[in-house]
């Protein structure tokens, strides 16, 4: 009875938070779109008198005054890649650089919350395990259903649905009377964390033309880096202060400002809107984006596109590719070559990031002070990723990633040698450093880049799952070794399957360094699945 009692109320409350989740999207999206709606209304019923089609008159005018014909896709598709870095795309990097921020606090947060929780009583080392697997589980669904979303409706209203989900269960999360559902909270609110890292990635590298691409997607990353010291910094004021509750309030209140201003200035990513039979709005968009810039500027730009360009898009029109197709043929290398970029970030980042205080301690550290080591090392982490923001146009991505990885494969294998706490600071400290110069060229540039515009979303998704799936399970493989072989078997085994990662990575690699997005779309042809080779 007890059991049936639990489950109703569960039933319950899930039926009521969505029904609010949807209540809520509803009245939000009608609020920012009443007067937008009203307005287009009225503009076209007069044009519609006039017998006049608005947008061909603005497209024409492009047309003249610029000397650009919207009538190919592929040339409309090379504008964005021709503009000046302009306001427009910092106020991109700033409106998906900050959902991206809140989606690390609350990831980073956790832990401190969770040690919160044990000196109450509310939980203890098995639901805290369960805690870390729910939101782990969400993750791997998000990516998922993140990818798929994206594709199918669009980078705009998938990132809103991202941000609302973990800003609606970060809040329900601060709400609960229990631990049972304060872990349910936690696995529905990684659903929308797991989908917002790759929606938010995987847009902003639509809007960036390829001369300065890499640099600007590894500055995002830098930016979303600085979450674990937001979270450090949140948890010692409001934690001690008015309590664990109020970590969840004060993140959802921030999402919800942030899907406020995303909502309002946000725009559809031009390129999806013309992979997916939306060629008028995409035109217009564009032409939008270039009287916006061109304003900035001052002065007219000349954006001459290449007629002479002979690659052809995918089409126009989207086109349905099956889930299996990701498996195989030119979208399965994609896959292969994207997911073990991203397994290879995870082995390493968490079996390092999780494991480091543990080492000490087993070297004889004591707890304090590997803590204090711990905090030191990390500072490494932001200034790695800045830091790449100066090199990732140095060298060919593949050739760029296998180095990195290899790196990490020999820094790690000296770490564990080290006894001294001088040495294993110092060469910690520099593991940390290229670690996170590779965390930024994976998650933020070289994922991202690897697939069309039609299928980046989902293909982003499948990677990003298969290595969420390494993210859970390498813990318990990581444990075993260092129980019954020592540290220095952990880092020989890293070492081993980082290089395995690195070889396929130089060997079958895709270059995608300064390819517009025009290049990249047309390197394969989606309804046969097989790459194609430009002359």
């Amino acid at each position: 009875m007890l059991k049936v009692n639990l489950f109703c109320d569960i039933n319950f409350l899930l039926q009521h938070y969505l029904c609010k989740i949807y209540s809520f999207y509803c009245l939000y999206k009608s609020i920012f779109n009443i007067v937008n709606k009203i307005i287009i209304f009225l503009f076209l019923h007069f044009m519609f008198q006039m017998n006049i089609n608005g947008c061909i008159i603005m497209l024409a005018i492009s047309e003249i005054e610029k000397g650009i014909d919207m009538k190919e896709p592929k040339q409309s598709e090379q504008v964005l890649d021709k503009l000046p870095f302009s306001k427009w795309h910092l106020e991109n990097f700033f409106l998906l650089g900050f959902g991206l921020q809140i989606n690390g606090v609350l990831n980073s947060s956790g832990n401190s919350i969770l040690a919160d929780l044990i000196h109450k009583g509310w939980s203890n080392n098995y639901l805290n395990a369960a805690f870390s697997s729910a939101m782990m589980i969400g993750f791997f669904i998000g990516s998922l259903i993140g990818g798929w979303l994206g594709d199918k409706i669009g980078r705009k209203k998938s990132n809103e649905i991202s941000i609302l989900t973990f800003a609606v269960f970060s809040l329900v999360a601060a709400l609960v009377p229990n631990m049972f559902l304060l872990i349910v909270s936690r696995g529905l609110m990684g659903i929308g964390m797991g989908a917002g890292i790759e929606l938010g990635y995987g847009s902003f590298t639509e809007l960036l033309p390829a001369k300065f691409r890499g640099k600007w997607q590894a500055m995002l990353s830098c930016f979303g880096n600085f979450s674990p010291l937001i979270a450090s910094l949140l948890c010692l004021i409001a934690i001690p202060t008015i309590g664990w509750r109020s970590v969840f309030i004060i993140c959802s209140v921030s999402a919800f400002i942030i899907l406020f201003f995303f909502h309002k200035f946000f725009k559809e990513s031009p390129h999806w809107l013309l992979q997916n039979g939306h060629k008028k709005e995409g035109e217009c968009l564009l032409n939008e984006i270039v009287k916006r810039v061109e304003k900035e500027q001052g002065h007219k730009i000349n954006i001459s596109v290449n007629e002479n360009d002979n690659r052809k898009l995918n089409s126009s029109q989207k086109v349905k590719i099956p889930f299996k197709n990701f498996f195989f043929g030119a979208l399965g290398r994609r896959t292969l070559i994207c997911s073990t970029t991203l397994i290879a970030m995870n082995l390493a980042l968490y079996t390092i990031n999780n494991w480091i205080p543990t080492i000490f301690v087993n070297n004889g550290i004591t707890v304090t002070k590997s803590l204090l080591m711990t905090t030191i090392m990390i500072v490494a982490a932001p200034l790695g990723t800045y830091f790449s923001t100066f090199i990732i146009e140095f060298l060919p991505r593949k050739l760029f990633g296998g180095i990195f990885i290899i790196a990490i494969a020999i820094l790690g294998y000296i770490y564990a040698q080290q006894r001294s706490e001088a040495s294993i600071l110092i060469i910690g400290f520099i593991m940390i450093f290229i670690l996170y110069i590779y965390n930024s060229f994976s998650s933020a540039v070289y994922a991202t880049e690897l697939w069309p515009t039609q299928v980046k979303m989902r293909g982003l998704g499948i990677s990003n799952a298969i290595g969420r799936f390494v993210a859970i399970t390498s813990p318990y493989l990581i444990a075993w070794i260092l129980t019954d072989f020592g540290v220095v078997a952990v880092f020989i085994t890293l070492g081993i399957l980082l290089g395995l990662c690195a070889l396929i990575i130089i060997l079958f690699g895709i270059e995608t360094r300064k390819k517009t997005i025009n290049e990249i779309d047309s390197s394969i042809n989606l309804e046969s699945n097989r790459e194609v080779n430009h002359a």
